[in-house]
């Protein structure tokens, strides 16, 4: 994609009904469409989806195919994908125009600030499909399911409520694993294959951009769900 191409969508974003964004690091100031700025911390639910029905995350979200596809699934629920990739987010937004999907909403941000907009117990349950498994031993840390980072996400979740990772890497899944034991978290599936034999989860067979990708490479896909104590 050319430069161009993405300052485009990068500005059309700003005008996007269904897109929010905070990209730079640190900051909690949060612009919606025309690049007014809002306040959604608590809000989600009320202040973009107009109910009460239970939010759910999608981190690492790219396109938001995941999120497109269980908005479509369960429209008595909310979903919200986060990426800081701001192309990828409005495909995701323009495609949830595009189908209809009012229950579906992006929010283009860093991870590691996602507790600047989201109150305690706000989000019902959290998704994480095929993220930067960030091999590099320096960039340990930055991987979504260390230390740091369930500790974030044990603030937003209620107590007792999963999540979800679904990925390709063999170090990541090996290290998530060792993070909920670690952490002394509770692990409630754990499947090294998910076509092998039945999908250990209903969900599984919505297939984003880059698990098609990883399939025809014939690489395996992996899924771990897990609650955090």
């Amino acid at each position: 994609m050319s430069r161009r191409n993405k300052l485009l969508k990068f500005t059309e974003n700003l005008t996007l009904p269904n897109v929010y964004e905070s990209f730079t690091y640190g900051s909690d100031v949060l612009r919606g469409a025309g690049g007014a700025e809002v306040v959604m911390t608590g809000n989600w639910k009320t202040g973009h989806f107009n109910n009460e029905h239970p939010l759910t995350l999608e981190l690492a979200c790219g396109r938001g195919e995941y999120c497109l596809g269980l908005a479509a699934r369960y429209p008595e629920r909310n979903f919200l994908g986060v990426d800081i990739k701001g192309a990828r987010i409005w495909r995701g937004a323009v495609n949830a125009i595009d189908q209809n999907l009012d229950n579906v909403a992006f929010l283009r941000t860093k991870i590691e600030s996602l507790d600047k907009f989201f109150e305690p117990g706000e989000i019902s349950s959290i998704w994480i499909t095929f993220p930067d498994p960030f091999l590099k031993d320096a960039k340990i840390n930055r991987r979504l399911t260390s230390p740091n980072f369930l500790n974030m996400y044990k603030k937003l979740l209620p107590e007792d409520h999963s999540i979800h990772l679904k990925t390709d890497s063999p170090e990541f899944y090996i290290h998530t694993k060792e993070m909920i034991q670690q952490e002394g978290h509770e692990l409630l599936v754990d499947s090294p294959n998910i076509y092998d034999g039945n999908l250990p989860h209903p969900d599984l067979d919505i297939l984003t951009f880059y698990e098609r990708m990883h399939l025809k490479d014939k690489r395996i896909i992996k899924y771990v769900e897990f609650r955090l104590k």
